[in-house]
């Protein structure tokens, strides 16, 4: 069950609903998850700062169990969901950060118990 947090300073109409669907769609394939099991959430028309500057940019946080736990994992992720965030997104890859934090199945409650026991 990955969780896709993307926050940005981009207004909302820059993100309508077939983009979250492409979103985790893309996730999916890259983290080699089931696309019915992915949460995205968007949180546009934020105040940003990165690098010195508010310039449109986007950072994504990906949570995943078991895909986001190496180094070599998560450049490849990177090298695969850079490209797709340029394309849609129109931003250069400077102004995109990808952030990776590995979920232990006891992290993430789901039904009244937690992944552990599902």
């Amino acid at each position: 069950m990955p969780f896709i947090d993307l926050e940005s300073n981009l207004p909302a109409s820059k993100f309508p609903e077939d983009f979250l669907k492409k979103l985790g769609s893309k996730t999916a394939a890259v983290l080699g998850k089931p696309e019915e099991r992915m949460i995205v959430v968007v949180k546009p028309g934020l105040p940003m700062l990165m690098c010195g500057t508010c310039a449109p940019c986007v950072i994504l946080s990906v949570s995943a169990i078991g895909v986001t736990d190496t180094a070599e994992k998560n450049k490849e992720h990177s090298a695969n969901i850079l490209p797709f965030l340029i394309g849609e997104l129109g931003l250069t890859e400077d102004r995109i950060v990808i952030r990776f934090y590995a979920l232990e199945p006891h992290q993430v409650g789901k039904k009244g118990t937690v992944m552990s026991y599902l």
